[in-house]
């Protein structure tokens, strides 16, 4: 009789480890299944978010570009070249999809957005007064700095500074080479200026 009970016994401890490991394995699939899933989505969230900044970059490339013949216009002191720059400028950020752009960085974009759109009309206005055209380039090359950044230009760019713009208090303009080639004063200084950052 001891012999059954004991039997018995060790037959419901049996079942009942089974059970009770049966349930363990379950629950552990389970949280793995959690853990799975929560890195999954942070992964996506990622790759979103990678996405967007590379269309938000190759958007303010091409308004960099326009910039960038703008500047080069200013090098050779060709207002006309200048002016259409300027108008391009204008059309590149109107036609801007913001809808890439977070909350955040949207908000950041639009304050800029606003000066340098002003300032690039002004220039695109002033074919043949070169100095109205400089005095506007001086602020919106800050803007762009800005943008760039922020969101990126898709290429390696250069803070030139000169120091002489401006009755001496100076101005920044951005280039795509190491050479100096000041936009502020042309011909008349054309190597006057230092690279201040290299941006990448």
């Amino acid at each position: 009789m001891k012999n059954i009970c004991a039997v018995i016994v060790l037959a419901f401890v049996f079942i009942f480890n089974l059970g009770t490991t049966a349930i363990a394995q379950e629950e552990h699939q389970h949280h793995d299944k959690k853990e799975t899933t929560v890195v999954q989505t942070k992964d996506a969230a990622v790759s979103t978010s990678q996405i967007v900044d590379t269309k938000v970059t190759a958007s303010i490339k091409k308004i960099v570009e326009k910039y960038l013949q703008l500047k080069n216009a200013l090098v050779k002191d060709n207002t006309k070249d200048a002016a259409a720059s300027g108008k391009e400028i204008v059309e590149e950020m109107e036609t801007l999809d913001k809808s890439f752009l977070t909350d955040e960085q949207k908000k950041l974009y639009e304050d800029v957005e606003e000066d340098a759109r002003e300032h690039a009309e002004h220039i695109g206005e002033n074919a043949g007064n070169i100095e109205h055209q400089r005095e506007h380039f001086d602020m919106l090359s800050n803007d762009l700095y800005d943008l760039v950044k922020e969101f990126g230009s898709g290429q390696v760019l250069y803070k030139d500074f000169c120091p002489m713009y401006n009755d001496k208090k100076g101005a920044i303009w951005l280039s795509e080479t190491k050479e100096i080639k000041n936009p502020y004063y042309g011909k008349k200084m054309m190597t006057c200026g230092s690279v201040k950052e290299e941006i990448k």
